[in-house]
């Protein structure tokens, strides 16, 4: 059946408009998110704030505050990890200041997992859209070798556990892919539980006041994220060849 240059139009025209509603509705339900946890967060961490250059007096502070500072500490990770744009480290950092090493690593990666399982869910209910409000095409394009991948799952727990790689990128690419939500939340919290340990042992380091202690984890941690950058990218050189 032959369609006509006039209807053709018309059928693209909807489904462009389709898609860009489907963006809006994406994008409103994430904002709407993030700013109640936000609002959330800050009426918590406020105080918390005047109290940073003073390590004794801040663990302290979160020690009495109990479970809501906890909740507001993951709250602000689910908002960094689901943002995309804000970086990790200092929040990885934070938690080791203000909770102590495995403590801090736990309730960070917590946080970090719940803020990537929010992602996954929301790219898979609304699609590529909400991918491309935070990363351009050449981005996604540049992790698209993990859906041509033999080992997929494998692949994708080994690009979480090493340092350098383009984690929250991965995190929404991966909600375009027909991986389960229940190997996702596995994946995550394993996977990235390693490097938030040694951000974790940095940061209580500073709230010690062991200073080069926490020098030494922080150039550790450069070393391995340099490592692991050069290995990403031979990863995406030899699948893409």
């Amino acid at each position: 059946m032959k369609i006509s240059g006039k209807k053709l139009f018309e059928k693209l025209k909807k489904f462009e408009i389709h898609w860009t509603k489907k963006k809006v509705i994406a994008l409103v339900t994430l904002v709407i998110a993030l700013a109640l946890i936000g609002l959330f967060c800050w009426w918590l961490a406020k105080p918390m704030i005047r109290m940073a250059n003073d390590p004794k007096l801040f663990r302290a502070y979160m020690k009495a505050k109990g479970l809501p500072g906890i909740l507001a500490f993951i709250g602000a990770t689910i908002l960094q990890v689901a943002a995309a744009v804000i970086p990790g480290g200092p929040f990885e950092i934070a938690a080791g200041y203000a909770f102590g090493s495995l403590r801090g690593a736990l309730i960070s990666d917590i946080g970090t997992t719940a803020g990537s399982m929010l992602v996954f869910l929301i790219v898979k209910k609304y699609g590529r859209d909400v991918v491309e409000l935070f990363f351009s095409k050449e981005q996604i394009e540049s992790v698209s070798f993990l859906k041509t991948t033999d080992r997929f799952n494998l692949i994708a727990f080994f690009l979480y556990v090493i340092p350098g790689t383009p984690k929250d990128l991965i995190t929404y690419f991966l909600g375009l892919t027909d991986m389960k939500w229940t190997t996702m939340l596995i994946i995550t919290f394993i996977g990235r539980f390693p490097a938030i340990l040694m951000s974790t042992l940095g940061g209580n380091a500073i709230g010690e006041r062991r200073y080069m202690a926490a020098l030494l984890v922080l150039v550790l941690i450069g070393v391995f994220c340099a490592a692991g950058t050069l290995v990403y990218r031979r990863m995406q050189k030899k699948h893409s060849a």
